[in-house]
């Protein structure tokens, strides 16, 4: 999932960063790169700290979506906008007016067409059960064993998400949990290291 989502990313940045004058050419792969980082990073981080939910009713209503206002609004997004934000002025020496304009920009394209994939059934690309499978480590989301979150985004859309959900939420908010430890030991490669290997 992390490759296909550099990919998007790329897709979305030919003006916010490609084409930017304020982002040297030299840098535009790394920005990508930390682009994708806080993407499926804050993605990760909800649902490790229980927000299942919030994952879900983000990819809901694609048509709710697809105006910026309302992925703008979504704190999810403040969220990630804010995280890149700060990687842009700190890491790569931006001005924090032209790094919030790189990230107001790219962050919410970037989810909207996340979510506009993920709905589309046309689009084999992204799935929400491959979206939240490889930021839980893929942990008993074999969809055999009851865990179709396709099933549970179509329930939450239809307004039945919540019911048997807390013990899902708990399962997935461990699996997370787990899986950020992992990539923060030693022995696993964290999201930035991941992303890295696409550049090569």
């Amino acid at each position: 999932m992390l490759e296909e989502l550099f990919n998007l990313v790329k897709g979305s940045a030919t003006d916010s960063v490609i084409n930017n004058t304020d982002i040297p050419n030299e840098n535009n792969d790394a920005v990508m790169a930390e682009a994708t980082s806080t993407v499926a990073g804050g993605l990760q981080n909800m649902l490790a700290g229980g927000g299942l939910e919030s994952i879900l009713s983000l990819f809901k209503n694609q048509g709710n979506n697809t105006q910026q206002g309302g992925l703008m609004n979504n704190p999810i997004v403040s969220m990630m906008i804010g995280h890149f934000i700060s990687k842009l002025t700190g890491k790569f020496n931006m001005q924090p007016a032209q790094a919030s304009s790189v990230a107001n920009n790219l962050i919410p394209d970037v989810l909207n067409k996340l979510v506009s994939q993920t709905n589309d059934p046309n689009n084999s690309s992204f799935d929400i059960n491959g979206i939240i499978g490889s930021l839980t480590g893929n942990r008993g989301q074999d969809t055999s064993n009851g865990f179709n979150f396709q099933n549970l985004l179509d329930n939450f859309s239809s307004g039945n998400g919540s019911n048997g959900l807390s013990d899902i939420i708990s399962q997935v908010t461990n699996n997370a949990q787990q899986q950020i430890g992992q990539q923060n030991s030693n022995s696993g490669g964290n999201l930035m290291d991941l992303i890295q290997g696409f550049l090569k």
